[in-house]
C-alpha cells in the first residue's frame, strides 16, 4: 500500500504548490506588481494555466457564474488540502 500512498502524495503536494504559486502569481498580475507583456511572466503564466486548466474546467461547469469572480482555484484548492490531509492516509489505513 506504501508503494502506492507515496507516489499519490507526491503527485498530490505537486499540484498543491503549483496551485499556490498559480494563485499567488494571479494576485501579482492583478495588482499590477507583474506585467505579462514581459516574456518570461507571460511563459511562466501561460505554463502555469495549460497545467491546471484540465483540473479548473470541470469544476467551472459545475459552479455557478459569479461574473469576474472565479471561485475554481478555491475549490480546487480545498479539495486538494482535504485529499492530502484527511481522505488518502484514511483510505490506506494512516490515520
Amino acid at each position: 500500500m506504501l508503494a502506492i500512498y507515496g507516489p499519490l502524495q507526491l503527485i498530490l503536494n505537486i499540484i498543491y504548490f503549483v496551485m499556490i504559486a498559480h494563485i499567488i502569481m494571479s494576485w501579482l498580475i492583478n495588482f499590477q506588481v507583474l506585467n505579462l507583456r514581459q516574456p518570461l511572466v507571460a511563459q511562466i503564466w501561460d505554463g502555469l494555466n495549460r497545467l491546471l486548466e484540465p483540473i479548473y474546467q470541470p469544476i467551472r461547469r459545475v459552479l455557478p457564474n459569479t461574473g469576474t469572480l472565479d471561485l475554481a482555484p478555491l475549490v480546487a484548492l480545498v479539495v486538494v488540502i482535504s485529499l492530502r490531509a484527511y481522505i488518502l492516509p484514511v483510505i490506506f489505513g494512516f490515520a
